[in-house]
């Protein structure tokens, strides 16, 4: 980008804190932009460095971290720069920088990079940085550095998605007691696959993300591709966003959708025969079928025909998946079939997506998944508790997350989400607000046409945590029921059997043994003596949601609540609690939920005088954690 003066300008849409990853380590980082839709140098994102040779965090194996970026990095992103943490010496590392990001660039694309490059340097001590540019074969520095404060805005003002999914059955022969030769085998893939993505039989079916009757939707053909007349029909033509600036989110994604087709009747060739070739094998040889499930995103701009993206980034992309699919496939025959799954993830803390390929033969918490999951949160810089990059985090293309109304389904009934969105402000002057992160569902008396009115309080308080678990995907368990609950006490020892189907009431400790079987999850419990004595816990509760972001239970005398959050001012003692009562027993009916009071702040003492938390009654509040997990 360069400024009214002619000065190179280097803007940052990504935070600098999401730049330098916390805390920065010594050793590279690859800068991330899309120098064809946004700007040179524009930087969207970082990635780690995770494969260098001889202990030298600066010398990295181009070959394998090429192999990883390949398959992270969606189509139309690229590599724009390196940033050197640790520099010792600024202009050899700023040469360095630039060397390593054309070598990295040249080992993914096999080809020359025709944009400047961005050399960036930190000495890992401070959060400054400085950068540098290439420009032709000399490296200057950047006077000027633009952090933007809505990077959204620029990615998506003009740019938009497509994505593109293909079913292939590869046909392996090989000898019988000999390895195959993956790269040779893979090469020979490649090359027939190009031919057949280009060829005058093959069709490309384009629509709209638009769910309506009367959706955009067009046919290109593959011996079209380079022609005027398709070149005049623009991505803008089928993308939903048309300049809204929505950012994409894991529960909605709008993706312009390819499919690929078949089309034998446009075939050049004149008709003739069938033929049949038969080559005898000269030596025993074993037959198998390869599986492929291609799925890959592209990001372009709206002002891009969507002949030039079909040829310029889909087929590509396809290509590139392809080669390493079955090069995992071919490499892992001797250990079974592998059922690679292509999933696409746009973790907290990231603009772009991503794209991570699963073998599906090992489960979620085998420990070959749980390493590679590791590795791409060690590459992002994600933290290592979160479970970001699980399968149940993948984005959702066309789904519609309908905040605060009727959004899931637990069975026939529908469950209200996330009322608290709706909830007024707490009235707190000069609070410290600390919330729930995440989402949850709403459980409350009579929920599913179970009669618990008057002791079924502190179950629907659970039924809500763990909805949270699952919303977040920490598990993949139902929700349980009551008697569920019960039984689960009863496994552990807790209660005897006649404790099954009765009415009994249960607290914080009883939901804590029932999250630690259930979730193997860990609890806080606070014991306080007096409603009287909760004020003074804010500052505790405050970090909670800070921290970790669960919701709450609170057990006092015959009831309970889930606490969504508190609102506090350290200098005035003045403070909220944001209650969710599960004693409500009405309908599904979120204004009636809000106006009458079941979702909303309460004040220790209110307007009139009255306590919310009695002084004569002891208080247990139950604070679950986040496991420790990626």
């Amino acid at each position: 980008m360069e400024a009214g003066d002619g000065r190179r300008t280097v803007r940052i849409l990504c935070s600098k804190k999401a730049l330098l990853a916390s805390p920065p380590s010594v050793g590279i980082r690859w800068l991330i932009g899309s120098p064809r839709f946004i700007s040179p140098l524009t930087i969207v994102a970082s990635f780690r460095c995770l494969h260098t040779l001889h202990d030298d965090p600066f010398s990295p194996d181009f070959s394998k971290e090429a192999d990883d970026i390949r398959i992270l990095l969606v189509r139309g992103f690229d590599i724009i720069g390196a940033l050197f943490v640790g520099s010792q010496n600024r202009k050899e590392d700023a040469n360095k920088a630039i060397e390593a990001s054309h070598k990295l660039r040249a080992c993914l694309y096999d080809d020359k990079v025709s944009h400047s490059m961005v050399a960036a340097l930190s000495n890992a001590e401070s959060s400054e940085i400085q950068f540098c540019v290439s420009a032709k074969s000399t490296v200057s520095e950047v006077e000027s550095v633009l952090y933007e404060d809505n990077p959204e805005n620029i990615l998506w003002d003009k740019g938009c998605l497509l994505r593109c999914q293909m079913a292939l059955k590869l046909p392996l022969y090989a000898p019988s007691h000999e390895k195959l030769d993956c790269e040779r085998t893979v090469s020979s893939l490649a090359k027939h696959a190009i031919g057949r993505l280009r060829d005058p039989c093959t069709a490309y079916l384009v629509e709209s993300a638009d769910t309506s009757s009367d959706k955009q939707c067009s046919v290109v053909h593959g011996k079209d591709l380079d022609s005027v007349d398709a070149k005049s029909l623009l991505c803008s033509s089928f993308s939903l966003r048309k300049g809204s600036n929505i950012p994409i989110t894991r529960e909605k994604v709008d993706a312009i959708r390819v499919t690929v087709f078949s089309n034998p009747s446009r075939s050049e060739q004149k008709p003739g025969s069938p033929t049949i070739e038969y080559l005898a094998a000269t030596k025993p040889t074993r037959f198998s079928t390869i599986s492929l499930r291609l799925d890959i995103l592209c990001y372009t701009s709206q002002d891009i025909d969507i002949a030039t993206t079909i040829s310029e980034l889909v087929i590509p992309g396809l290509i590139e998946q392809l080669k390493t699919m079955a090069y995992i496939s071919f490499s892992e025959t001797s250990s079974g079939q592998t059922e690679l799954c292509p999933y696409h993830f746009h973790p907290t803390g990231f603009l772009i997506p991503l794209t991570a390929i699963y073998d599906l033969k090992y489960g979620e918490m085998e420990e070959k998944q749980g390493d590679l999951r590791k590795s791409l949160h060690l590459r992002l810089g994600l933290p290592l508790d979160r479970p970001l990059m699980r399968i149940a985090n993948a984005l959702k293309f066309g789904h519609k997350d309908k905040r605060g109304s009727n959004a899931t389904r637990d069975g026939s009934s529908l469950l209200l989400r996330n009322v608290h969105f709706e909830v007024p402000a707490s009235g707190v002057s000069g609070g410290a607000l600390s919330l729930i992160e995440g989402s949850y569902e709403y459980y409350h008396y009579l929920l599913g046409g179970v009669d618990d009115n008057g002791w079924g309080c502190a179950y629907r308080s659970l039924q809500t945590i763990i909805s949270w678990y699952r919303l977040q995907q920490y598990t993949a368990i139902d929700v349980p029921s009551h008697r569920e609950i019960q039984q689960a006490l009863v496994e552990i020892g807790d209660k005897d059997p006649s404790f099954i189907g009765s009415r009994e009431w249960i607290g914080a400790i009883e939901l804590s043994f029932v999250l630690d079987k259930l979730l193997g999850v860990s609890c806080k419990i606070i014991n306080v003596r007096s409603g009287d004595e909760l004020p003074e816990k804010c500052r505790e509760l405050s970090y909670h949601f800070q921290t970790q972001g669960t919701p709450i239970m609170i057990g006092g005398g015959v009831l309970a609540y889930t606490l969504l959050g508190v609102e506090y001012n350290d200098a005035t003692g003045e403070c909220a609690f944001l209650i969710l009562d599960p004693h409500y027993t009405g309908s599904d009916d979120l204004k009636k939920i809000i106006s009458g009071g079941w979702c909303g702040w309460k004040r220790p003492v209110d307007s009139k005088g009255r306590s919310f938390f009695l002084k004569d009654k002891f208080y247990n509040l139950l604070l679950p954690q986040r496991p420790n997990m990626v």
